[in-house]
């Protein structure tokens, strides 16, 4: 077997990102060897990169990071690949075992044997996307079609997580939907929210820009800047009672132009793991309704748990996701007038394995040095 020599980004330590040499085999009978040409920044990416950890994760051996990720086949098996050379795929990085119940079922990313690109988890490591080449399952490649670009192919993954979402959420025609937090995330969630009909998508954030460009962009129908109150709430009952503020004040918003208030939300999309949002999330959500947590932030956290209990209000996980990348590429190139330009997140892009330093440098800010907006940065690996 041969093997070609490819560059990669690789972390040995908190912010210590070096290009280094790897060989690489050519692909297995099940695999592909994949170009990479466009990975989105992640905020676990981002996790690793500053801390060499990612919360309770900590990083055992240099790692590779980036997992949103789509690119060119370069290389096939002799017989039998379902690619050809030249194909665009997204990169579905999560490899499961695909045996136990929970595969069996359907809820891959569940597997407690989950591979996952770019994750610490498992051990050894499996080795991102920021790298010049990778062989992959072919199972888990994604023919993208003419219409979508590589960088469409990038939002695949992040695009998943929110129809994951969506999706366990149970969303109707006509629900009334909160998003809290309005980052990359909080604006796809926005977005398949709008497709799947709510009547009103509100998204709130500390930082006003966000909810504008929110709103601006097609994102959101309400943008709702959270208050900051200082000193800040210390006591749990000073931080319940400021959450409780927060959620009043979200129900009496008022679309433009319109007369009714909001009121309470059938559902909201958490995005931010904070715990203030998640008491205000509670407290915002109507009885009966959901709060979908999304957001991977603070672990331990103090809720208002009768308020949800005596509103049967659901608190429901979301880890990933699982069956939704064909779904997801479908919906970007199906040209439904509901789905905002979802390429407009990515606010700042990086050319090449030089720049990653720089890449994160500026996915840790809310704005560069000319005060633009960061969103998401995209390192394009195109020649």
């Amino acid at each position: 077997m041969s093997a070609t020599e490819v560059k990669a980004s690789v972390l040995h330590g908190a912010g210590d990102l070096r290009v280094q040499v790897r060989s690489l085999p050519d692909p297995a009978a099940d695999e592909v060897q994949i170009a990479v040409k466009a990975t989105g920044l992640c905020g676990s990416d981002l996790h690793y990169f500053r801390h060499f950890r990612n919360g309770q994760i900590q990083v055992r051996e240099p790692l590779t990071l980036g997992h949103e990720s789509a690119g060119v086949v370069v290389a096939v098996p002799a017989t039998g690949s379902p690619f050809k050379v030249g194909d665009r795929v997204a990169l579905e990085v999560g490899l499961p075992c695909e045996n136990c119940e929970l595969c069996r079922e359907g809820r891959y990313n569940l597997c407690r044997g989950m591979n996952f690109r770019s994750s610490a988890k498992a051990f050894p490591h499996a080795q991102g996307t920021l790298q010049e080449r990778v062989n992959h399952p072919a199972r888990w490649c994604h023919k993208l079609p003419d219409s979508l670009t590589l960088a469409h192919g990038a939002l695949v993954e992040p695009l998943s997580v929110a129809m994951h979402a969506r999706d366990r959420s149970g969303l109707k025609q006509g629900s009334t939907v909160l998003v809290l937090g309005a980052g990359a995330m909080g604006l796809l969630c926005a977005a398949v929210s709008k497709v799947a009909g709510a009547k009103t998508v509100v998204i709130a954030d500390i930082i006003e820009e966000r909810v504008k460009f929110a709103v601006e962009n097609g994102f959101a129908d309400v943008a709702f800047t959270v208050p900051i109150v200082s000193p800040r709430p210390e006591t749990i009952e000073d931080k319940l009672s400021y959450a409780q503020d927060v959620a009043e004040k979200l129900k009496a918003l008022r679309v433009e132009g319109g007369n009714e208030e909001i009121g309470e939300v059938s559902i909201t999309l958490e995005c931010t793991g904070v715990e203030s949002c998640m008491q205000t999330a509670i407290y915002a959500t109507q009885p009966g309704g959901k709060v979908m947590i999304i957001g991977m932030g603070t672990p331990v956290q103090t809720l208002p748990i009768s308020a949800a209990s005596l509103k049967e209000v659901d608190l429901v996980g979301v880890f990933r996701y699982a069956n939704t990348y064909r779904k997801a590429i479908d919906l970007l190139a199906s040209g439904n007038p509901l789905l905002p330009d979802v390429q407009k997140i990515v606010t700042h892009r990086q050319k090449g394995l030089d720049s990653i330093p720089r890449a994160f440098d500026t996915a840790a800010k809310v704005k560069d040095e000319g005060g633009n907006l960061v969103i998401k940065v995209l390192v394009d690996m195109t020649e």
